[in-house]
């Protein structure tokens, strides 16, 4: 599969504010395949977490314009991303001061977060970068899309879930049941992320990529031809 030529059709139909990221779970022996990912981390807090990033989401914009790779430690500031993607048990998570901090606040209750999805299999690493440079399978394609943008995916996928809080556990979903999901965001995702208001995130199964392009293209055609019909008979009611 060219994986560039579907990048350029997932961004000709859907027309993402960013480069669609494909994203890769890997075990110690697929080590080598992206050169790890270099950024200055902070001195750990007073509860010694700290990160290269605020939290894993932001690897998502790293990623629309290099591949890399990323270890558990890298992603190690935001304990619900950890956990999400298989580098922090249940057990231990529930134990850090950010958790805390975010069930004190009332944000999400410790049920909320025990039915969070998580990638099975204690990945090593995770390969983030433009799906264009791709010469392999992905696990998960991310896209940030607007209003629009949403429309088309469930026009294409009518059985697509939209999610809500917190935003990293599309990642999980997609690849653990191979759905097409979309997460309308969280406030620590968007804050984190920098995204705008008007964008949502959504995640594609890397096994189902060929199938999502051919379908969102032929929804974007439908609703073309719905939308010149509107507009036809819209104008009888005169400008």
């Amino acid at each position: 599969m060219d994986y560039q030529v579907i990048s350029d059709r997932l961004v000709r139909s859907l027309k993402p504010s960013a480069a669609p990221v494909a994203i890769s779970f890997h075990g110690r022996e697929d080590r080598g395949l992206a050169p790890r990912l270099k950024l200055d981390s902070p001195e750990a807090n007073e509860h010694g977490r700290t990160g290269q990033v605020p939290a894993g989401c932001v690897f998502w914009n790293e990623g629309q314009t290099r591949t890399f790779s990323t270890v558990a430690s890298d992603h190690g500031n935001c304990s619900v991303g950890s956990y999400t993607h298989g580098f922090l048990s249940l057990e231990d998570a529930l134990k850090k001061d950010d958790i805390k901090a975010v069930f004190e606040a009332g944000w999400v209750d410790e049920e909320s977060v025990m039915g969070l999805p998580r990638i099975d299999g204690n990945p090593n690493f995770v390969v983030y970068g433009p799906l264009s440079e791709r010469d392999v399978a992905p696990d998960v394609v991310l896209l940030r899309i607007n209003g629009l943008g949403l429309m088309k995916m469930k026009d294409a996928f009518p059985e697509m879930r939209i999610e809500g809080k917190p935003s990293c556990h599309i990642i999980a979903l997609a690849k653990q049941q191979s759905a097409v999901v979309a997460s309308v965001g969280c406030a620590l995702s968007r804050a984190r992320t920098g995204m705008r208001s008007d964008e949502v995130v959504c995640a594609v199964p890397g096994n189902r990529l060929l199938d999502a392009v051919e379908k969102v293209e032929a929804a974007v055609e439908l609703d073309l031809n719905m939308a010149g019909y509107a507009s036809t008979d819209a104008k009888r009611f005169g400008p």
